[in-house]
């Protein structure tokens, strides 16, 4: 396993800021996996001399860190943007193109035009403005880090109001993953309107209500 320790998490943004960039952004998903609810996409701009402590890839987080983090994040950033890309379109051109859809939206609805990009692992050949995808780049990069926080964060806020709209699934536990309670609920329910149709297990219960109703034309 790769270790991050020891890394400086300003390495990328040093590097820019001595050829003279100033406005550097952070770009990370989170939802990539789950079987219900969006995926969301979080833009950072921070100041080229704040230095976050603590940030990191934020799944590796306490829920209490995260937090605090996200609160300094948005006091402290130039600009901030979220992009949400719903289930139902995730299912129309699949989770890879949803993901870079985001990313493409939340780097152009930031208030302060980057003059570069630091992207987690996706390759974004989209992007006009001068942009670096590395890998693992949300425990490499501050930047990103804080994008990846700030999407977190999000996503969690969200999925735990989808579980007062679908009380039935545990959203607020899993976040929509794909845990034993949510299989269980799966089970038990079927699929709400949030599940995303084309994800294994999910597909299952829409193939099976097809053949019922292939089933019910020929009788």
């Amino acid at each position: 396993m790769k270790k991050f320790d020891d890394v400086n998490l300003y390495q990328y943004e040093e590097e820019l800021e001595d050829s003279g960039i100033k406005y550097i952004a952070g770009v990370d998903e989170v939802g990539r996996g789950p079987l219900a609810g969006p995926v969301v996409v979080a833009a950072v701009i921070m100041p080229i001399d704040f230095r976050l402590k603590g940030i990191n890839d934020s799944k590796k987080l306490s829920e209490k860190k995260r937090n605090e983090l996200y609160k300094t994040i948005n006091h402290e950033a130039l600009a901030i943007s979220v992009a949400f890309v719903d289930e139902k379109t995730i299912d129309e051109i699949n989770i890879y193109e949803a993901t870079k859809k985001g990313m493409l939206e939340a780097v152009e609805k930031l208030k302060i035009k980057p003059e570069h990009v630091l992207i987690d692992a996706m390759p974004l050949n989209e992007l006009s403005i001068p942009h670096t995808s590395i890998i693992h780049g949300d425990a490499l990069s501050a930047s990103i880090g804080a994008a990846s926080v700030i999407a977190k964060v999000t996503r969690d806020t969200f999925m735990e109001k989808m579980d007062f709209k679908y009380p039935n699934y545990g959203f607020k536990n899993h976040k929509g993953y794909c845990t034993k309670e949510h299989l269980e609920a799966l089970e038990k329910y079927g699929p709400c309107e949030i599940h995303r149709k084309s994800f294994s297990p999910v597909a299952k219960y829409y193939t099976k209500q097809l053949q019922i109703d292939f089933d019910n034309l020929d009788n």
